[in-house]
């Protein structure tokens, strides 16, 4: 795949907190967020990561909108190095690359009427002439499934599933290159996470988006994603096509995190290799010098505790990082 087919590049992208002298000369615990992260996703597609809280999903995700520092790595969209850009820059750049929040209600000002919150975006960037921004808004309104006599409406008369359509429209305003969703329908009820998720798609298609989607939950990244990283610890421990990911799952996290949720397996799928998960992960300030996941799995051998696995492409493109892959994880 050329790199004109890729939207946005991840290479080694680093996010640590704390690690700072304080005035006493005290220096305070370093906590690896993320810790080496790399993936590209081609444009037009849907690129998922999911894992426990804790993992480094949303923080990966805040990264790349440049709404958390970059301690060390490149984020790019296109031919842009987004963590390379500040200032006026950055701000200038932001139209390309918009989020949806997880919480509607509490991304949106209440004090504002929703026409002017789809707005907003397009008179920060002064994008377009008032008569042609109004006209952007009705457009984007409908683009959504939200009636044209709504934009006089307050963010509190609208639904929870109104408000994530109202964030759509908000993000969409811009016409951007990249629209990364953090938890976007996981405050929502399962019937209106399917017409989110639904209407997610068919923009998609409609408009070509590129979406970066962040979730906990197998089911709707199954639905959604074309291609899916799982995040152990900051670091991503599997990657796949959607396919291959739910069909064959290489390394134990994923076949743990699969296997608690019937509605992925369901009642007849073959449970042989189905791993349990036990403890509690290690902590991000005091990291093992071995495989991270060592501690929880129960196919662990000594090498595993020794030495970081590798993040390696297998010929069929999969990657998994684990010396055991595809053995057998029957308990």
């Amino acid at each position: 795949m050329s790199n004109q087919d890729i939207a946005l590049m991840v290479k080694n992208l680093k996010v640590h907190f704390g690690g700072k002298k304080s005035i006493f000369g005290h220096k305070s615990n370093t906590v690896h967020a993320v810790d080496g992260v790399s993936f590209e996703v081609p444009a037009g597609t849907t690129f998922g990561i999911v894992g426990e809280s804790g993992s480094g999903k949303s923080t990966t995700a805040l990264a790349i909108m440049r709404l958390v520092h970059i301690t060390h790595g490149e984020v790019t969209l296109r031919d842009t190095a987004l963590s390379a850009l500040e200032g006026e820059t950055l701000r200038d750049a932001r139209s390309r690359f918009q989020i949806v929040f997880q919480d509607p209600y509490s991304s949106l000002n209440p004090r504002k009427r929703a026409g002017a919150l789809v707005r907003e975006p397009l008179d920060l960037m002064n994008i377009g002439t008032p008569q042609e921004r109004e006209a952007k808004v009705a457009e984007l309104f409908r683009q959504v499934g939200l009636r044209p006599e709504q934009r006089v409406l307050f963010p509190h008369q609208f639904s929870g599933g109104q408000r994530q359509r109202l964030g759509l429209a908000r993000a969409l305003s811009t016409r951007p290159e990249l629209i990364v969703c953090d938890e976007p329908v996981s405050a929502l009820d399962v019937a209106i996470q399917a017409q989110i998720l639904n209407l997610m798609g068919d923009l998609q298609k409609k408009l070509g988006l590129t979406y970066l989607f962040i979730s906990h939950d197998l089911g709707v990244v199954q639905h959604i994603c074309d291609t899916v990283a799982v995040m152990y610890l900051g670091q991503i421990v599997e990657l796949a096509d959607r396919v291959s990911l739910f069909t064959n799952p290489r390394h134990p996290y994923t076949r743990a995190l699969l296997g608690a949720v019937p509605s992925v397996y369901g009642k007849k799928r073959e449970r042989r290799n189905r791993v349990r998960l036990q403890g509690d992960p290690p902590s991000p300030i005091n990291l093992p010098k071995g495989c991270r996941f060592a501690s929880r799995c129960p196919v662990a051998e000594q090498k595993c505790k020794e030495a970081p696995p590798m993040l390696e492409t297998h010929s069929d493109g999969h990657k998994v990082a684990c010396f055991l892959s595809g053995h057998d994880l029957s308990q």
